[in-house]
């Protein structure tokens, strides 16, 4: 039996339903070597901050158990860079491409937005959670009130689709998302990275060059089911759920908890093909449910 693998997140159309998440797939030079990348739902681009970051002090990645910490702080070449050097690549891709965008204050991701309106890129994702910069980044995503002043100042200016990213350390993310989602988002993608350190006993100093970093991979997947279930119980906007996934069964668990699409961010770490390999597995969990469309997935959850 053929499964229909394609879903719609805010109007547009996906191959299937996985991303491949922001900072954690090099699409053009790296991945595209080992795999066709083109067989993605969509690719989320690197963080695009107003200015070239050069990110956080090495060592920026830390193993833990089930998991990883990372502290790369946004590396990018900004906006400028994007055009110069980026851009050709995403105009080779032949799937959606959704541009991640960051920055210090409210005027920088509007001002990056706005940027972006004539680039060939299909959505937006505000990045409004990351545990790893000193400005902006998850200040703006934990408070309802900051969160939707920044998602309104983006939609304010901007003509694509904006996919609004929270951050698990918010105290109340049902609060973030309701409010982001009455400031003209159109869909919410959940979670971050936790905020987290390591420590290496012998020297007596923090593994990673900035102290702390944002915890990723199957640790964390507990919890990001949990959100992403609260979230969408909460919210009539999209879900994209994020956070430890690593098999087809992973991904069907998110689309059960609320989400219409999820995002791979780890995974693609430990191996290029693992996004390819996630489709497959979710396509071969489908036909055993006797699902035709993969969409039926999606908050069918039975509690």
């Amino acid at each position: 039996m053929a499964v229909n693998m394609s879903v719609n997140l805010c109007g547009v159309t996906l191959k299937n339903p996985v991303i491949a998440a922001s900072g954690t797939f090099a699409f053009g030079r790296q991945h595209s070597w080992f795999i066709d990348v083109n067989q993605l739902g969509g690719i989320a681009l690197k963080s695009i901050t107003p200015e070239k970051r050069i990110g956080n002090p090495p060592p920026r990645i830390a193993e833990t158990a089930s998991g990883i910490i990372n502290s790369v702080g946004l590396q990018n070449p900004g906006i400028d860079g994007f055009f110069s050097d980026t851009l050709r690549e995403v105009k080779a891709l032949d799937t959606v491409v959704i541009a991640n965008i960051a920055g210090s204050r409210i005027e920088d991701y509007a001002a990056v937005a706005e940027r972006l309106n004539d680039a060939p890129v299909a959505m937006l994702e505000l990045n409004i959670s990351c545990p790893n910069v000193k400005l902006g980044g998850a200040s703006l995503g934990t408070d309802p009130k900051s969160a939707a002043e920044c998602t309104r100042a983006v939609k304010a200016v901007a003509k694509k689709p904006l996919i609004v990213k929270l951050t698990p350390a918010a105290g109340n993310i049902v609060a973030v998302a309701k409010a982001v989602e009455d400031a003209g988002a159109d869909a919410v993608s959940l979670i971050n990275t936790l905020p987290a350190m390591a420590v290496d006993v012998r020297t007596r100093k923090p593994i990673l060059g900035n102290v702390t970093g944002g915890l990723s991979g199957p640790a964390i997947m507990p919890v990001a089911l949990k959100m992403v279930y609260d979230v969408s119980q909460a919210v009539s906007i999209p879900v994209v759920g994020m956070g430890g996934i690593m098999t087809g069964d992973d991904a069907a668990a998110f689309m059960l908890c609320g989400a219409t699409a999820v995002m791979t961010g780890t995974a693609n770490l430990l191996d290029p093909g693992a996004s390819l390999r996630i489709i497959d597995e979710l396509r071969c969990c489908a036909e055993k449910a006797n699902i035709q469309d993969i969409s039926a997935l999606t908050g069918a959850l039975e509690v």
